[in-house]
Protein backbone atom coordinates (compact mmCIF):
# COMPACT_ATOMS: atom_id res chain seq x y z
CA UNK A 1 0.00 0.00 0.00
CA UNK A 2 1.54 3.21 -1.04
CA UNK A 3 1.74 6.14 1.27
CA UNK A 4 -0.82 8.44 -0.25
CA UNK A 5 -3.44 5.77 0.30
CA UNK A 6 -2.02 5.25 3.77
CA UNK A 7 -2.88 9.02 4.31
CA UNK A 8 -5.94 8.69 2.64
CA UNK A 9 -7.36 6.30 4.80
CA UNK A 10 -5.80 7.98 8.22
CA UNK A 11 -7.79 11.08 7.36
CA UNK A 12 -11.08 9.00 6.33
CA UNK A 13 -10.85 7.66 9.58
CA UNK A 14 -9.71 10.91 11.44
CA UNK A 15 -12.73 12.10 9.81
CA UNK A 16 -15.16 9.55 11.27
CA UNK A 17 -13.99 9.74 14.71
CA UNK A 18 -14.33 13.63 14.75
CA UNK A 19 -18.00 13.30 13.28
CA UNK A 20 -19.04 10.51 16.13
CA UNK A 21 -17.13 12.30 18.72
CA UNK A 22 -19.56 15.44 17.42
CA UNK A 23 -22.29 13.76 17.43
CA UNK A 24 -21.81 12.06 20.83
CA UNK A 25 -21.40 15.22 22.51
CA UNK A 26 -24.64 16.75 20.83
CA UNK A 27 -26.21 13.65 22.34
CA UNK A 28 -24.24 14.21 26.21
CA UNK A 29 -25.71 17.76 25.78
CA UNK A 30 -28.85 16.75 25.08
CA UNK A 31 -29.66 14.64 27.73
CA UNK A 32 -28.30 17.04 30.03
CA UNK A 33 -31.10 19.00 29.34
CA UNK A 34 -33.35 16.92 29.28
CA UNK A 35 -32.57 15.82 33.20
CA UNK A 36 -32.21 19.41 34.36
CA UNK A 37 -35.91 20.02 32.72
CA UNK A 38 -36.84 16.90 34.79
CA UNK A 39 -35.48 18.21 37.65
CA UNK A 40 -37.48 21.19 37.43
CA UNK A 41 -40.62 19.30 36.79
CA UNK A 42 -39.83 17.53 39.73
CA UNK A 43 -39.52 20.34 41.80
CA UNK A 44 -42.65 22.02 40.72
CA UNK A 45 -44.27 19.21 41.16
CA UNK A 46 -43.01 19.19 45.09
CA UNK A 47 -44.07 22.65 45.47
CA UNK A 48 -47.91 22.53 43.74
CA UNK A 49 -48.64 19.34 46.33
CA UNK A 50 -46.89 21.04 49.55
CA UNK A 51 -49.26 23.86 48.13
CA UNK A 52 -52.43 22.30 47.85
CA UNK A 53 -51.95 20.00 51.56
CA UNK A 54 -51.23 23.59 53.03
CA UNK A 55 -54.41 24.78 52.14
CA UNK A 56 -56.28 21.65 52.73
CA UNK A 57 -54.56 22.03 56.19
CA UNK A 58 -56.26 25.90 56.57
CA UNK A 59 -59.25 24.61 55.99
CA UNK A 60 -59.53 22.09 58.41
CA UNK A 61 -58.59 24.47 60.71
CA UNK A 62 -61.08 27.09 59.83
CA UNK A 63 -63.88 24.26 60.30
CA UNK A 64 -62.64 22.89 63.78
CA UNK A 65 -62.43 26.84 65.15
CA UNK A 66 -65.89 27.70 63.64
CA UNK A 67 -68.69 28.74 65.79
CA UNK A 68 -71.62 26.46 66.62
CA UNK A 69 -74.98 27.46 64.53
CA UNK A 70 -78.59 26.73 64.83
CA UNK A 71 -80.02 23.23 62.90
CA UNK A 72 -81.57 25.53 60.71
CA UNK A 73 -79.02 27.21 59.20
CA UNK A 74 -76.07 25.14 59.13
CA UNK A 75 -77.28 23.47 55.68
CA UNK A 76 -77.59 26.97 54.05
CA UNK A 77 -74.07 27.79 55.32
CA UNK A 78 -72.89 24.41 54.47
CA UNK A 79 -74.28 25.04 50.41
CA UNK A 80 -72.66 28.32 50.30
CA UNK A 81 -69.54 27.10 51.52
CA UNK A 82 -69.37 24.39 48.70
CA UNK A 83 -70.49 26.68 46.31
CA UNK A 84 -67.52 29.50 46.86
CA UNK A 85 -65.18 26.74 46.97
CA UNK A 86 -66.72 24.78 43.35
CA UNK A 87 -66.87 28.51 42.06
CA UNK A 88 -62.82 28.99 43.28
CA UNK A 89 -62.30 25.18 41.40
CA UNK A 90 -63.60 26.60 38.48
CA UNK A 91 -62.24 29.38 38.06
CA UNK A 92 -58.80 28.63 38.79
CA UNK A 93 -56.05 27.18 36.61
CA UNK A 94 -52.76 26.74 37.12
CA UNK A 95 -50.28 26.41 34.37
CA UNK A 96 -46.96 24.54 35.69
CA UNK A 97 -43.61 26.13 33.88
CA UNK A 98 -43.13 23.04 32.22
CA UNK A 99 -46.57 23.42 30.37
CA UNK A 100 -45.67 26.84 29.50
CA UNK A 101 -41.95 26.05 28.51
CA UNK A 102 -43.84 23.39 26.10
CA UNK A 103 -46.28 26.38 24.44
CA UNK A 104 -42.79 28.44 24.12
CA UNK A 105 -41.08 25.80 22.51
CA UNK A 106 -43.84 24.97 19.92
CA UNK A 107 -43.92 29.02 19.35
CA UNK A 108 -40.28 29.02 18.30
CA UNK A 109 -40.88 25.82 16.13
CA UNK A 110 -43.42 27.35 14.34
CA UNK A 111 -41.86 30.43 13.89
CA UNK A 112 -38.60 28.63 12.58
CA UNK A 113 -40.70 27.08 10.15
CA UNK A 114 -42.37 30.11 8.60
CA UNK A 115 -39.08 31.69 8.34
CA UNK A 116 -37.39 28.55 6.71
CA UNK A 117 -40.32 28.36 4.07
CA UNK A 118 -40.03 31.90 3.12
CA UNK A 119 -36.30 31.57 2.57
CA UNK A 120 -36.62 28.26 1.11
CA UNK A 121 -39.85 28.20 -0.79
CA UNK A 122 -41.29 31.79 -1.37
CA UNK A 123 -40.59 34.03 -4.02
CA UNK A 124 -40.06 37.58 -3.07
CA UNK A 125 -40.36 41.18 -4.56
CA UNK A 126 -40.10 44.27 -3.58
CA UNK A 127 -43.56 45.39 -3.77
CA UNK A 128 -47.28 43.53 -4.16
CA UNK A 129 -46.50 41.33 -7.27
CA UNK A 130 -49.26 38.59 -8.88
CA UNK A 131 -47.81 36.51 -11.22
CA UNK A 132 -50.34 35.31 -14.14
CA UNK A 133 -50.19 33.39 -18.09
CA UNK A 134 -51.81 31.60 -20.36
CA UNK A 135 -50.60 29.20 -22.86
CA UNK A 136 -52.90 27.50 -25.85
CA UNK A 137 -51.78 24.27 -27.26
CA UNK A 138 -54.04 23.60 -30.28
CA UNK A 139 -54.21 21.50 -33.33
CA UNK A 140 -55.87 22.20 -36.90
CA UNK A 141 -56.86 20.34 -40.17
CA UNK A 142 -58.13 21.73 -43.53
CA UNK A 143 -59.69 19.81 -45.91
CA UNK A 144 -58.50 21.77 -48.93
CA UNK A 145 -54.64 21.82 -48.44
CA UNK A 146 -52.53 24.85 -47.82
CA UNK A 147 -49.33 26.38 -49.87
CA UNK A 148 -47.35 28.64 -50.11
CA UNK A 149 -44.99 29.05 -52.69
CA UNK A 150 -41.41 30.62 -51.84
CA UNK A 151 -40.64 34.06 -52.33
CA UNK A 152 -37.73 33.93 -54.43
CA UNK A 153 -34.64 32.85 -53.26
CA UNK A 154 -36.69 32.70 -49.62
CA UNK A 155 -38.02 29.26 -48.98
CA UNK A 156 -38.60 29.86 -45.05
CA UNK A 157 -42.28 30.68 -45.16
CA UNK A 158 -43.04 28.52 -48.02
CA UNK A 159 -45.68 25.54 -47.02
CA UNK A 160 -46.26 22.41 -49.67
CA UNK A 161 -49.61 20.64 -49.22
CA UNK A 162 -50.43 21.66 -46.27
CA UNK A 163 -53.58 19.88 -44.29
CA UNK A 164 -52.92 19.56 -40.63
CA UNK A 165 -50.54 21.12 -38.15
CA UNK A 166 -49.89 21.17 -34.75
CA UNK A 167 -49.27 24.55 -33.09
CA UNK A 168 -49.23 26.98 -30.10
CA UNK A 169 -51.40 29.42 -30.20
CA UNK A 170 -50.33 32.13 -27.60
CA UNK A 171 -47.94 31.66 -24.95
CA UNK A 172 -48.11 34.56 -22.56
CA UNK A 173 -46.40 35.71 -18.63
CA UNK A 174 -47.45 38.63 -16.79
CA UNK A 175 -46.69 40.88 -13.66
CA UNK A 176 -48.95 43.24 -12.05
CA UNK A 177 -48.26 44.93 -8.86
CA UNK A 178 -48.73 47.78 -7.13
CA UNK A 179 -46.29 50.55 -6.64
CA UNK A 180 -47.93 52.85 -4.14
CA UNK A 181 -51.13 51.61 -1.90
CA UNK A 182 -53.30 54.94 -0.50
CA UNK A 183 -55.14 52.76 2.11
CA UNK A 184 -57.61 55.69 2.67
CA UNK A 185 -59.21 56.77 -0.81
CA UNK A 186 -57.48 53.92 -2.75
CA UNK A 187 -55.57 56.70 -5.30
CA UNK A 188 -53.04 53.71 -5.89
CA UNK A 189 -50.46 53.55 -8.88
CA UNK A 190 -50.32 50.22 -10.22
CA UNK A 191 -48.14 48.40 -13.01
CA UNK A 192 -48.69 45.55 -15.71
CA UNK A 193 -45.64 44.15 -17.55
CA UNK A 194 -46.79 40.74 -20.06
CA UNK A 195 -44.81 39.28 -22.32
CA UNK A 196 -45.51 36.69 -25.05
CA UNK A 197 -45.07 34.57 -27.77
CA UNK A 198 -46.58 32.86 -30.94
CA UNK A 199 -45.16 30.34 -33.65
CA UNK A 200 -44.09 31.88 -36.69
CA UNK A 201 -44.81 30.08 -40.31
CA UNK A 202 -41.23 28.40 -41.77
CA UNK A 203 -39.33 29.13 -38.94
CA UNK A 204 -38.20 27.64 -35.07
CA UNK A 205 -37.99 31.01 -33.58
CA UNK A 206 -39.87 32.19 -31.15
CA UNK A 207 -38.63 35.18 -29.62
CA UNK A 208 -40.55 36.53 -26.03
CA UNK A 209 -41.37 39.72 -27.23
CA UNK A 210 -42.69 42.28 -24.66
CA UNK A 211 -46.64 42.87 -24.96
CA UNK A 212 -47.66 45.45 -22.09
CA UNK A 213 -45.39 47.37 -19.99
CA UNK A 214 -47.26 50.52 -18.35
CA UNK A 215 -48.01 52.82 -15.31
CA UNK A 216 -51.66 52.96 -13.75
CA UNK A 217 -52.38 55.85 -11.31
CA UNK A 218 -55.82 56.32 -10.37
CA UNK A 219 -56.88 59.85 -9.87
CA UNK A 220 -60.09 59.13 -8.34
CA UNK A 221 -60.86 57.00 -5.31
CA UNK A 222 -61.22 54.12 -5.58
CA UNK A 223 -62.93 52.68 -1.97
CA UNK A 224 -66.67 52.89 -2.68
CA UNK A 225 -67.84 50.89 -5.62
CA UNK A 226 -70.77 53.56 -5.69
CA UNK A 227 -68.70 56.56 -7.23
CA UNK A 228 -66.92 56.86 -10.45
CA UNK A 229 -63.73 55.99 -11.43
CA UNK A 230 -61.05 58.04 -13.34
CA UNK A 231 -57.51 56.68 -14.03
CA UNK A 232 -54.48 57.37 -16.40
CA UNK A 233 -52.18 54.69 -18.15
CA UNK A 234 -48.62 55.69 -19.23
CA UNK A 235 -46.87 52.47 -21.38
CA UNK A 236 -47.43 50.30 -24.28
CA UNK A 237 -51.14 48.83 -23.63
CA UNK A 238 -54.14 47.90 -25.66
CA UNK A 239 -56.06 49.87 -27.52
CA UNK A 240 -59.39 51.20 -26.57
CA UNK A 241 -60.92 50.33 -29.41
CA UNK A 242 -65.01 47.79 -29.64
CA UNK A 243 -64.68 44.67 -27.77
CA UNK A 244 -62.83 42.33 -29.43
CA UNK A 245 -59.59 44.35 -29.43
CA UNK A 246 -59.43 44.97 -25.38
CA UNK A 247 -60.52 41.37 -24.58
CA UNK A 248 -57.42 39.15 -23.32
CA UNK A 249 -56.97 35.71 -24.73
CA UNK A 250 -58.28 33.72 -21.67
CA UNK A 251 -61.80 36.13 -22.02
CA UNK A 252 -62.42 35.04 -25.89
CA UNK A 253 -64.67 32.20 -27.00
CA UNK A 254 -63.36 32.10 -30.49
CA UNK A 255 -59.84 30.53 -31.09
CA UNK A 256 -59.18 32.63 -33.97
CA UNK A 257 -59.57 36.53 -33.83
CA UNK A 258 -61.92 38.87 -35.82
CA UNK A 259 -60.74 39.50 -38.89
CA UNK A 260 -60.56 43.20 -38.61
CA UNK A 261 -58.25 43.04 -35.52
CA UNK A 262 -55.48 41.44 -37.01
CA UNK A 263 -52.99 42.77 -39.50
CA UNK A 264 -52.72 42.06 -43.19
CA UNK A 265 -56.35 41.74 -44.27
CA UNK A 266 -57.44 43.57 -41.04
CA UNK A 267 -56.46 47.04 -39.22
CA UNK A 268 -53.88 45.90 -36.62
CA UNK A 269 -55.85 47.03 -34.18
CA UNK A 270 -55.13 44.36 -31.88
CA UNK A 271 -51.49 45.44 -31.93
CA UNK A 272 -50.12 47.58 -29.06
CA UNK A 273 -49.52 50.99 -28.95
CA UNK A 274 -47.40 53.27 -26.77
CA UNK A 275 -48.68 56.30 -25.39
CA UNK A 276 -51.17 57.64 -22.55
CA UNK A 277 -54.92 56.92 -22.25
CA UNK A 278 -57.59 57.87 -19.64
CA UNK A 279 -60.39 56.00 -18.94
CA UNK A 280 -63.26 56.37 -16.68
CA UNK A 281 -66.33 56.21 -16.04
CA UNK A 282 -69.81 57.44 -13.76
CA UNK A 283 -72.82 56.79 -12.59
CA UNK A 284 -72.89 53.33 -11.40
CA UNK A 285 -75.43 51.08 -10.98
CA UNK A 286 -74.43 48.61 -7.47
CA UNK A 287 -75.78 45.51 -6.30
CA UNK A 288 -73.73 44.20 -3.12
CA UNK A 289 -75.45 41.41 -2.43
CA UNK A 290 -74.32 39.93 -6.03
CA UNK A 291 -70.81 41.71 -6.30
CA UNK A 292 -72.25 43.74 -9.03
CA UNK A 293 -71.05 47.18 -10.30
CA UNK A 294 -72.10 48.30 -13.70
CA UNK A 295 -71.69 52.61 -14.87
CA UNK A 296 -73.88 54.30 -16.96
CA UNK A 297 -71.09 55.31 -18.61
CA UNK A 298 -67.72 54.40 -19.41
CA UNK A 299 -65.04 56.47 -21.73
CA UNK A 300 -61.22 56.48 -23.04
CA UNK A 301 -59.57 58.90 -24.81
CA UNK A 302 -55.59 59.17 -25.37
CA UNK A 303 -52.88 59.89 -27.93
CA UNK A 304 -50.30 56.83 -29.32
CA UNK A 305 -47.00 57.14 -31.28
CA UNK A 306 -49.65 54.61 -34.24
CA UNK A 307 -46.60 52.92 -35.20
CA UNK A 308 -47.12 48.95 -33.52
CA UNK A 309 -45.27 47.91 -30.43
CA UNK A 310 -41.82 48.25 -29.16
CA UNK A 311 -40.98 51.00 -31.51
CA UNK A 312 -40.27 54.72 -31.75
CA UNK A 313 -42.62 56.93 -33.70
CA UNK A 314 -41.70 57.14 -37.54
CA UNK A 315 -43.13 60.65 -37.90
CA UNK A 316 -44.09 63.74 -35.51
CA UNK A 317 -47.88 63.41 -35.85
CA UNK A 318 -49.65 61.54 -32.73
CA UNK A 319 -52.59 59.07 -33.14
CA UNK A 320 -55.67 59.55 -31.38
CA UNK A 321 -58.45 57.43 -29.57
CA UNK A 322 -61.37 57.52 -28.23
CA UNK A 323 -64.17 55.26 -27.00
CA UNK A 324 -67.76 56.03 -25.17
CA UNK A 325 -70.26 53.38 -23.74
CA UNK A 326 -73.30 53.69 -22.68
CA UNK A 327 -74.89 50.59 -20.69
CA UNK A 328 -78.61 50.76 -19.97
CA UNK A 329 -78.81 51.23 -15.78
CA UNK A 330 -80.11 48.05 -15.02
CA UNK A 331 -81.00 46.24 -11.51
CA UNK A 332 -78.93 42.44 -11.57
CA UNK A 333 -82.52 40.50 -11.83
CA UNK A 334 -83.43 42.29 -14.59
CA UNK A 335 -83.30 41.15 -17.88
CA UNK A 336 -82.16 44.31 -19.34
CA UNK A 337 -79.19 44.13 -17.41
CA UNK A 338 -75.56 44.13 -19.01
CA UNK A 339 -77.24 45.88 -22.35
CA UNK A 340 -74.97 48.25 -23.80
CA UNK A 341 -73.31 50.64 -27.15
CA UNK A 342 -70.29 51.50 -27.59
CA UNK A 343 -68.68 53.67 -30.02
CA UNK A 344 -64.92 54.21 -30.96
CA UNK A 345 -62.77 55.90 -33.29
CA UNK A 346 -58.69 56.25 -34.13
CA UNK A 347 -57.55 58.68 -36.43
CA UNK A 348 -53.74 59.76 -37.67
CA UNK A 349 -51.47 60.00 -39.78
CA UNK A 350 -48.89 57.19 -41.83
CA UNK A 351 -45.64 57.60 -43.79
CA UNK A 352 -46.47 57.00 -47.64
CA UNK A 353 -43.60 55.51 -49.87
CA UNK A 354 -42.80 56.21 -53.58
CA UNK A 355 -41.15 52.62 -54.81
CA UNK A 356 -38.66 52.79 -57.80
CA UNK A 357 -37.16 49.42 -58.29
CA UNK A 358 -35.39 48.56 -55.16
CA UNK A 359 -35.13 51.76 -54.01
CA UNK A 360 -37.85 53.65 -52.16
CA UNK A 361 -38.17 57.46 -51.24
CA UNK A 362 -40.73 59.33 -48.90
CA UNK A 363 -43.91 60.12 -50.96
CA UNK A 364 -45.71 62.18 -47.70
CA UNK A 365 -48.02 60.93 -45.19
CA UNK A 366 -51.43 59.83 -45.71
CA UNK A 367 -54.66 59.36 -43.78
CA UNK A 368 -55.62 57.24 -41.50
CA UNK A 369 -58.95 56.66 -40.13
CA UNK A 370 -61.08 53.90 -37.99
CA UNK A 371 -64.72 54.18 -36.96
CA UNK A 372 -66.65 51.53 -34.93
CA UNK A 373 -69.97 50.95 -33.06
CA UNK A 374 -70.34 48.05 -31.06
CA UNK A 375 -73.58 46.25 -29.23
CA UNK A 376 -73.07 44.43 -26.26
CA UNK A 377 -75.81 42.20 -24.39
CA UNK A 378 -74.97 39.69 -21.54
CA UNK A 379 -77.78 37.81 -19.71
CA UNK A 380 -76.95 34.35 -18.40
CA UNK A 381 -77.55 31.84 -20.21
CA UNK A 382 -77.77 34.10 -23.61
CA UNK A 383 -75.54 36.62 -25.51
CA UNK A 384 -75.19 38.07 -28.17
CA UNK A 385 -71.93 40.99 -29.45
CA UNK A 386 -71.56 42.74 -32.49
CA UNK A 387 -69.28 45.44 -34.41
CA UNK A 388 -68.96 47.54 -37.54
CA UNK A 389 -65.78 48.97 -37.98
CA UNK A 390 -65.33 51.36 -41.25
CA UNK A 391 -61.79 52.46 -42.08
CA UNK A 392 -59.98 54.70 -44.39
CA UNK A 393 -56.60 54.43 -45.60
CA UNK A 394 -54.40 56.76 -48.31
CA UNK A 395 -52.32 54.62 -50.28
CA UNK A 396 -49.31 55.56 -52.60
CA UNK A 397 -49.81 54.50 -56.34
CA UNK A 398 -46.96 54.70 -58.37
CA UNK A 399 -48.05 54.31 -61.90
CA UNK A 400 -49.48 57.93 -61.42
CA UNK A 401 -47.70 59.15 -58.50
CA UNK A 402 -51.08 59.76 -56.57
CA UNK A 403 -52.52 59.06 -53.29
CA UNK A 404 -55.91 56.57 -53.26
CA UNK A 405 -58.07 56.32 -50.69
CA UNK A 406 -58.92 53.30 -50.03
CA UNK A 407 -62.12 52.54 -48.08
CA UNK A 408 -63.14 49.56 -46.40
CA UNK A 409 -65.80 47.72 -43.33
CA UNK A 410 -66.04 44.89 -41.40
CA UNK A 411 -69.12 42.88 -39.55
CA UNK A 412 -68.29 40.50 -36.76
CA UNK A 413 -71.49 39.36 -34.63
CA UNK A 414 -71.07 36.34 -31.48
CA UNK A 415 -74.19 34.24 -30.79
CA UNK A 416 -73.72 32.12 -27.54
CA UNK A 417 -75.66 29.90 -25.25
CA UNK A 418 -74.30 28.79 -21.74
CA UNK A 419 -74.46 25.94 -19.54
CA UNK A 420 -73.75 25.77 -16.24
CA UNK A 421 -72.73 27.67 -13.45
CA UNK A 422 -69.75 28.98 -13.63
CA UNK A 423 -71.11 32.79 -15.02
CA UNK A 424 -72.80 32.52 -11.95
CA UNK A 425 -70.67 34.66 -9.35
CA UNK A 426 -72.92 33.25 -6.15
CA UNK A 427 -72.38 29.86 -7.46
CA UNK A 428 -68.70 29.80 -8.23
CA UNK A 429 -67.92 31.58 -4.84
CA UNK A 430 -68.92 29.14 -2.74
CA UNK A 431 -66.30 27.87 -0.24
CA UNK A 432 -65.12 23.92 -1.09
CA UNK A 433 -62.14 22.41 0.37
CA UNK A 434 -61.33 20.73 -2.72
CA UNK A 435 -60.39 22.07 -5.87
CA UNK A 436 -63.87 22.48 -6.97
CA UNK A 437 -64.94 24.58 -9.83
CA UNK A 438 -68.33 24.16 -11.81
CA UNK A 439 -68.46 22.64 -14.87
CA UNK A 440 -69.70 24.89 -17.78
CA UNK A 441 -70.56 24.66 -21.10
CA UNK A 442 -70.95 27.46 -24.11
CA UNK A 443 -71.66 26.60 -27.42
CA UNK A 444 -71.93 29.78 -30.17
CA UNK A 445 -72.03 30.94 -33.37
CA UNK A 446 -70.18 33.28 -34.90
CA UNK A 447 -70.20 35.64 -38.33
CA UNK A 448 -66.86 37.53 -39.52
CA UNK A 449 -66.94 39.19 -42.71
CA UNK A 450 -64.41 42.02 -43.79
CA UNK A 451 -63.88 44.15 -47.56
CA UNK A 452 -60.72 45.21 -48.01
CA UNK A 453 -61.74 47.74 -50.69
CA UNK A 454 -65.30 48.59 -51.50
CA UNK A 455 -64.67 50.50 -54.49
CA UNK A 456 -63.25 47.09 -56.28
CA UNK A 457 -64.81 43.36 -56.89
CA UNK A 458 -63.08 40.15 -55.05
CA UNK A 459 -62.03 42.13 -51.86
CA UNK A 460 -64.09 40.11 -49.08
CA UNK A 461 -63.42 37.40 -46.68
CA UNK A 462 -66.23 35.59 -45.01
CA UNK A 463 -65.98 33.20 -41.87
CA UNK A 464 -68.69 31.50 -40.32
CA UNK A 465 -68.00 29.52 -36.93
CA UNK A 466 -69.73 26.82 -34.73
CA UNK A 467 -68.00 26.06 -31.70
CA UNK A 468 -67.76 24.81 -28.01
CA UNK A 469 -66.28 26.04 -24.86
CA UNK A 470 -65.54 23.65 -22.39
CA UNK A 471 -64.83 25.03 -18.59
CA UNK A 472 -63.72 21.74 -16.51
CA UNK A 473 -61.51 24.12 -14.17
CA UNK A 474 -60.71 27.63 -12.83
CA UNK A 475 -58.35 28.68 -15.28
CA UNK A 476 -58.85 25.92 -18.06
CA UNK A 477 -60.71 25.34 -20.80
CA UNK A 478 -61.51 23.22 -23.96
CA UNK A 479 -62.06 24.90 -27.21
CA UNK A 480 -63.52 23.28 -30.47
CA UNK A 481 -64.15 25.16 -33.63
CA UNK A 482 -64.98 24.19 -36.78
CA UNK A 483 -64.81 26.75 -39.99
CA UNK A 484 -66.39 27.75 -43.33
CA UNK A 485 -63.87 30.12 -44.82
CA UNK A 486 -64.96 32.07 -48.09
CA UNK A 487 -61.58 33.94 -49.59
CA UNK A 488 -62.93 35.82 -52.37
CA UNK A 489 -59.11 37.76 -52.43
CA UNK A 490 -57.17 34.45 -52.48
CA UNK A 491 -59.94 32.40 -54.83
CA UNK A 492 -60.51 29.51 -51.97
CA UNK A 493 -62.96 28.32 -50.31
CA UNK A 494 -62.10 25.52 -47.69
CA UNK A 495 -63.07 24.18 -44.16
CA UNK A 496 -60.96 24.30 -40.99
CA UNK A 497 -61.24 21.74 -37.78
CA UNK A 498 -59.11 23.79 -35.03
CA UNK A 499 -59.26 22.04 -31.40
CA UNK A 500 -57.39 24.08 -28.44
CA UNK A 501 -56.59 23.38 -25.22
CA UNK A 502 -56.29 26.82 -23.06
CA UNK A 503 -55.25 27.24 -19.37
CA UNK A 504 -53.66 29.92 -17.24
CA UNK A 505 -52.13 30.45 -13.87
Amino acid sequence: MNQPLKIGIATLTLLSASISLTHADTEVSQLKQQVSQLEKSLNLLKGEISRLQAKEANATTTTATAPQVSNETEPTDELASDHSAEELDDGERYVTQAEFQGMQSDLENYKYQVQRDRDTKTALSSRQLLINGVVQAKASYYDEPQTTRPNGNNTASAVNHRRSSFDLGAVQIGFMGNLFKDYEQGRNLDFNLRFGTSPQSGTNNSYLNLLDAQLIYNVLPTISADTGRLSVTLGQQLLPFGQEVQSTEDLKPTINNALFSLPGYGYGLALREVGLIVRGDAFPTVDYGYNYRSPMFSYAFGIVNGNGANKSDDNDDKNFIGRLRYTLPAEYNSWLRELSLGVSWYQGKSNLFEINGNNASFAGKGDVLRKGIDLYYNHHPFGLTYEYVQGEDDTYVNANHSVYNRKSESHTGTLFWNFGEQFVKGFRNQGRYDDWWPKSYQAFYRFDSIDRDTHLNNQTIDIHSLGLNAFFAETTKFQLNVNHIDNAISNQKYNELVAQFQYGF
